[in-house]
């Protein structure tokens, strides 16, 4: 699968996912309270939002009295995140699957990688380098599709294997084709525990009542069977 496509789609739809991502009802009724939830009290921590578009999370973590450095692979969307938090926060553009070199050892409380996982193939490099930005016991939260959902989502006919797999979304104005990686639940886990960390929590989120209002469809669906999960995960120093 080409990088290119993935960096191209996004830069298409920055503008319009920007002006949504307040409240669009699968980010914000969804994603974000189940994947803050896991977060916790911010207050005087130091936060890495990898993959942070334009800067949602990083806005919210702020508020809160976190400090905040973000990157994208997305140049717009870095953009969009400077605009949102001019005041506060460090945004730059990078490929979550390229070394954080710029970025000291033990320098963060917690990382946080909503909803971009599953546009890397392999995600061992990317979670060894959280590992390592990473301060001992520190956490790392993401936000994931559901394997179990993308499998019947996709059709796909072969669970275990790891695939490219491209869905149109429509919900960001023009209809835009999306690239990225369906993998298994093993597939999800085992980079973490093999790669320094432990699970403490693995979520399958429920809408919140908000949703309802706004898509009454997919929240009766979302109460039935979840589309996305969320992991917290803990730098493990024992080992």
């Amino acid at each position: 699968m080409s990088k290119e496509k993935i960096k191209e789609a996004y830069e298409t739809l920055a503008y319009q996912y920007n002006a949504r991502i307040d409240h669009k009802p699968h980010n914000a009724y969804y994603d974000r309270p189940n994947t803050l939830s896991l977060i916790g009290d911010v207050k005087g921590k130091t936060i890495l939002d990898a993959a942070c578009g334009p800067g949602k999370y990083a806005e919210l973590l702020l508020a809160q009295g976190a400090a905040v450095t973000g990157f994208d692979i997305s140049t717009q969307m870095v953009r969009y995140a400077k605009e949102r938090n001019p005041k506060a926060g460090i945004f730059f553009v990078h490929d979550l699957e390229d070394p954080l070199t710029m970025l000291d050892t033990g320098t963060f409380d917690t990382v946080v990688c909503a909803l971009a996982m599953h546009y890397i193939q392999d995600w061992n490099a990317t979670i060894k380098e959280f590992y390592r930005v990473l301060k001992p016991g520190g956490e790392l939260v993401i936000s994931i599709e559901h394997p179990f959902f993308e499998y019947h989502y996709f059709a796909s006919e072969h669970y275990f294997d790891t695939e490219a797999v491209k869905c149109t979304w429509n919900g960001f104005g023009d209809p835009i084709e999306i690239h990225s990686y369906r993998r298994s639940l093993q597939e999800c886990i085992y980079p973490l525990t093999t790669n320094g960390f432990y699970i403490e929590t693995l979520l399958e989120p429920k809408p919140v009542a908000a949703f309802e209002v706004l898509d009454p469809k997919h929240y009766k669906e979302l109460n039935a069977f979840p589309a996305f999960m969320c992991i917290k995960a803990i730098r493990n120093d024992t080992v």
